[in-house]
């Protein structure tokens, strides 16, 4: 039996001795262009399901041994009845890439094949989690199939995703496209590792995320004491700090690292149960930090996990990007919290000024409870421009924040439950979430 590098792979990403082979047998069916005078094990993909921290999953890994791990046919035919059965079962299905892409001696055949399986990930989206791996090639119609997954892990060195070869984009001689690191920084993936350290990332993910979309957040015992005081006020400025004092044992999962400084995304625990974080990292939203944030919300959506953001934000960034792409990449992260049916908790922690507030989760677009610090503000706009804006001059910057930009007039008015400390932070998103944990769409 060949195949030893995708069963290699399959075999250091699952628990020991626990893959089980679906479709061992299958060989490339076509005869065309002397096909059939090759040896095609298991058609360059070995397909069959296992354990990962005892959690059932199932796995294709493409051999690029075999006609270079090219999509044919049978090759299709044994991902889609993966697929099938990881749907049937509500489990995860994690693919690791490496190919060349179409299988150019089955012509047509290869192109109906890609469509098949894009038709069963756009079925399986929101019902199980999709996990793409990257090892080597994922290029031209691959690249695809990368992106309707619901993460992407991406190995540092090896791995090359495209849409066209590089050696066809003039400037490829300066940067890289295909590379790891520019695919993090335009936000194509959420994670990149060195081989070694990628099995351990996607086990702890897959651990963290549920199953399926019909069971709740995972949860787990919680170690970590729950009415637990946080240092956390002079860290808001670097959400990550922030929110490792919030979690569980300083667990946190930050996804697109790389991606849009101005935003951060994450998952952590509370109380043992898992929650997504969207944080306000620069007090103005980038078009990417926009998208960044939307589409983290609609991923944690899709999958049935609780949404926490941390709002401090006074609008957005004023550059030409922002004025062609800002407004529909806004309308998207709008209509994202809007649409989640899950937990929805915000947390307002310094400004939330203008169209900086009201698109990061307030009550009028659904959030279930929103906590403010007591030096936060909420505001139609700066003080001094609005005085300037009704007065013509800054004479009544004092009088307006006292009756606008105050935040206890906020929470007069029932837009926000409570004022909290900034120590009390974990314990009162604690009971939130406790609270919301049967909410039903």
């Amino acid at each position: 039996m060949s195949n030893t590098k995708a069963r290699e792979r399959i075999n250091n990403l699952l628990d020991d001795n626990s893959f089980v082979e679906i479709g061992a047998l299958v060989k490339a069916r076509s005869t065309d262009f002397n096909v059939n005078e090759t040896d095609t094990p298991s058609d360059g993909v070995v397909t069959g399901y296992g354990l990962i921290n005892g959690e059932l999953v199932f796995v294709y890994s493409q051999d690029p041994d075999v006609l270079g791990g090219s999509v044919g046919e049978m090759h299709a035919k044994k991902i889609i009845n993966i697929y099938e059965k990881a749907i049937d079962m509500g489990a995860p299905i994690i693919g690791l890439i490496d190919s060349s892409g179409f299988r150019v001696q089955e012509s047509v055949d290869a192109l109906e094949a890609f469509g098949q399986i894009y038709f069963m990930q756009s079925n399986a989206y929101g019902v199980i989690p999709q996990i793409t791996m990257l090892f080597g090639e994922c290029g031209g119609a691959l690249s695809v199939l990368s992106k309707l997954s619901d993460f992407t892990f991406m190995e540092k060195s090896s791995a090359k995703l495209f849409v066209n070869s590089p050696n066809t984009i003039a400037d490829n001689k300066t940067v890289d496209c295909s590379s790891a690191e520019y695919q993090a920084e335009v936000g194509n993936v959420d994670f990149v590792c060195v081989e070694d350290d990628i099995y351990t990332e996607v086990r702890n993910l897959v651990s963290t995320i549920p199953s399926n979309s019909s069971v709740p957040a995972v949860d787990v015992e919680a170690t970590d004491d729950l009415n637990r005081g946080v240092d956390i006020e002079d860290k808001i400025s670097n959400p990550i700090e922030a929110i490792k004092e919030i979690s569980d044992d300083a667990f946190v999962i930050e996804v697109k690292k790389d991606f849009s400084d101005d935003v951060v995304t994450a998952f952590i625990k509370l109380n043992g149960a898992t929650v997504g974080v969207i944080a306000n990292k620069e007090d103005k939203f980038t078009t990417d930090g926009l998208k960044k944030a939307s589409d983290f919300a609609i991923t944690c959506d899709s999958l049935g996990i609780p949404i926490l953001t941390i709002t401090n934000s006074t609008g957005f960034v004023s550059t030409f990007e922002t004025e062609k792409d800002g407004v529909g990449e806004a309308a998207n992260l709008v209509f994202a919290l809007s649409n989640a049916t899950v937990p929805k908790v915000n947390l307002i922690v310094g400004d939330a000024v203008g169209s900086g507030y009201i698109i990061m989760n307030p009550k009028a677009l659904g959030a279930d409870i929103v906590y403010a610090w007591p030096t936060s503000r909420v505001s139609v706009m700066d003080p001094r421009k609005a005085s300037e804006v009704m007065y013509g001059d800054d004479s009544k910057v004092g009088e307006y924040e006292k009756l606008q930009g105050s935040i206890a007039n906020v929470a007069a008015r029932g837009y926000i439950d409570s004022i909290i400390n900034p120590v009390d932070t974990r314990k009162y998103l604690i009971g939130a979430f406790e609270m919301l944990y049967t909410k039903e769409a």
